[in-house]
């Protein structure tokens, strides 16, 4: 207690003495205040009085506050010792669409009007990781009743095809087997000139049956000069004694020069057969050709250019003949960026040796004579230029002229000259000579034509395209291009209605083509005919679908075709089947 006392003492003598040392300097200098004793009754308490409060920010003059001192830092990194385990973090929910299970395999049957019947089966499996087999059957007929046609004007087309193939590492292969059966009518009787009694057509059977089989095969390479080939055997013949056989190899090769590409196609093709006879007498009908083709190549980039420069060397031999002649042709393309991928320009020159084939023709036209001869086309050049790109993201052009020979071609023209004037049908008459069949002409075809084309996307569930072409041809010696329009229209549009439904259009336009008829004689002469040129009507054909998606597996359909209802004329005197309804169902599956 005493010592608090004494210390409580001295601090109230230092306090005194420091107020003493103040007072003495505020004085003057000169100023003699005199002494005087101070008694202290308590101690010191000091307070904190009240201080003003400066509410401006104080401007400083002082130039060294404005230098800023550089300051390094130096960090020693140790590790320290962490039980801390941080809780995994969950993502949030993102709204997608369900991902639509894909399936191997798939089934489909279609019953319409007509007696229409479509079918198709088609199945694959996974052996291993490398290798796979699959099948496709396919199936459509209809059982005729076109009003026009008093013949029967029934159809069907039947085939099987097998594959087996294997995905390695550095190359790839498949091997093929297929099998077609085909039976056609030549119903299209010209009903003016034989008008007869029933009697008459009820002793014609015009079913023409076909058969095609074929055997072949791919290989392809990765990072190989050689990066693959082509093999192919056809076997073709009908139920007239007509029969064909090709064989067709197309192997190819690529190497870099510097920064250009050289490629090589190399072509063999070899096609054989034989008609029991002409369509006027009994003589046979051979012919055969080897073509081999060479077609070098080399592709080259600058900036916004962009060519490929070649050229297409071709042996024709023909062996029933013991003829053979050499072609070139040039393979040139060049195109130029003129607003990137919006709008780009190209330009080049084509030509090609084409080998013709009674298989290929029944394809374009099945209501040929088997009375053929078959021979390739040459065309020497094929010169164009257009443009093409993108109006936007979605909306994609394309506009292109060209002028183009063509020597040789083939033409489809009736098979006007009848076999006979007897009211009574010979036995010898065959059925597809009545004006109701067509032969091949050849003649040298000089096009120029003209092609628009656009396609879009409008939204993410539909599309849309549009495409149109402009020709004017002229033919050496024949009186017409037989069969071929001057303009041809198609249009499409497809859209996903909801997640269940969908639809489609699509609608074409076949401008006029001419053809060759009989006429009588101006002495209405029976053993004398003159020919004169017949204009088939141009036509317009609409067809439209509507699905239903039951389920992931099971979907049900409607197609309509010809749904103007018109019984246009394809090929001269054969009517087409007016508004065709087919419904049916697809079901996907796997084993």
């Amino acid at each position: 207690m005493k010592d608090m006392k004494i210390s409580t003492l001295n601090k109230s003598i230092v306090v005194v003495l420091f107020l003493i040392s103040q007072i003495g300097f505020s004085q003057k200098k000169d100023e003699n205040i005199g002494t005087e004793v101070v008694n202290v009754v308590k101690p010191y308490s000091a307070t904190i009085s009240d201080a003003f409060k400066v509410k401006e920010t104080p401007s400083l003059d002082d130039d060294d506050n404005s230098k800023k001192e550089e300051i390094k830092y130096n960090i020693f990194s140790f590790p320290v010792a962490s039980t801390f385990t941080p809780a995994k973090g969950k993502a949030a929910g993102v709204d997608k669409p369900k991902k639509e299970k894909l399936f191997s395999n798939y089934a489909t049957l279609g019953f319409g009007n007509y007696g229409r019947i479509l079918g198709e089966l088609f199945v694959t499996e996974q052996l291993s990781q490398t290798d796979y087999v699959g099948g496709m059957l396919r199936h459509h007929s209809s059982q005729g009743g076109i009003d026009e046609a008093i013949l029967d004007d029934k159809f069907y087309t039947t085939s099987l095809d097998l594959t087996y193939g294997s995905q390695q590492r550095n190359f790839n292969w498949n091997a093929d087997l297929g099998y077609q059966h085909q039976v056609y009518n030549w119903y299209g009787i010209d009903q003016n000139y034989f008008n007869r009694e029933e009697a008459f057509y009820v002793a014609i059977d015009p079913s023409h049956t076909y058969h095609n089989f074929n055997l072949g095969g791919k290989i392809g390479f990765e990072d190989s000069f050689f990066t693959g080939a082509s093999l192919q055997y056809n076997r073709f013949w009908d139920n007239y004694g007509s029969a064909e056989n090709r064989f067709l190899v197309k192997p190819s090769f690529e190497f870099d020069i510097m920064d250009a590409a050289v490629k090589t196609n190399v072509i063999g093709d070899y096609v054989s057969g034989s008609f029991e006879r002409n369509y006027f007498n009994l003589n046979e009908i051979k012919y055969g050709f080897t073509n081999f083709g060479l077609n070098p190549s080399i592709s080259l980039t600058q900036d916004d250019w962009a060519f490929d420069v070649g050229v297409s060397l071709f042996y024709s031999a023909d062996i029933e003949n013991s003829k053979s002649k050499f072609f070139i042709y040039p393979k040139i393309t060049a195109s130029y960026k003129l607003v990137g991928d919006l709008m780009i320009f190209y330009a080049g020159a084509d030509g090609n040796l084409q080998q013709n084939t009674y298989r290929d023709f029944t394809n374009e036209n099945p209501f040929l004579s088997p009375t053929l001869f078959i021979a390739p086309t040459s065309k020497p050049y094929d010169v164009f230029a257009g443009l093409k790109g993108k109006l936007a993201g979605n909306v994609s052009y394309n506009v292109r002229g060209s002028f183009a020979q063509e020597n040789d071609k083939a033409l489809f023209r009736n098979n006007v000259f009848p076999m006979t004037t007897d009211p009574a049908l010979p036995n010898d008459v065959e059925p597809y000579a009545f004006g109701n069949s067509f032969d091949v002409v050849y003649d040298d075809v000089k096009t120029l034509s003209f092609f628009g084309e656009l396609k879009a996307d409008l939204s993410k569930n539909i599309s849309a395209g549009i495409n149109g072409t402009f020709r004017s041809l002229s033919a050496k010696d024949q009186a017409e291009v037989w069969n071929l329009p001057s303009i041809t229209f198609g249009a499409n549009v497809d859209a996903n209605i909801t997640e269940k439904w969908y639809a489609g259009l699509n609608l074409f336009f076949v401008g006029e083509r001419k053809d060759q008829v009989i006429a009588p004689d101006v002495l209405n002469d029976p053993a004398f005919y003159a020919f004169a040129t017949k204009t088939l009507d141009s036509y317009f054909d609409v067809n439209a679908n509507v699905g239903y998606k039951y389920n992931e597996r099971l979907s049900l359909f409607l197609r309509g075709n010809n749904l103007l209802n018109q019984s246009y004329e394809r090929w001269l005197n054969y009517p087409a089947q007016q508004i065709q309804v087919v419904l049916g169902a697809n079901y996907k599956f796997d084993f």
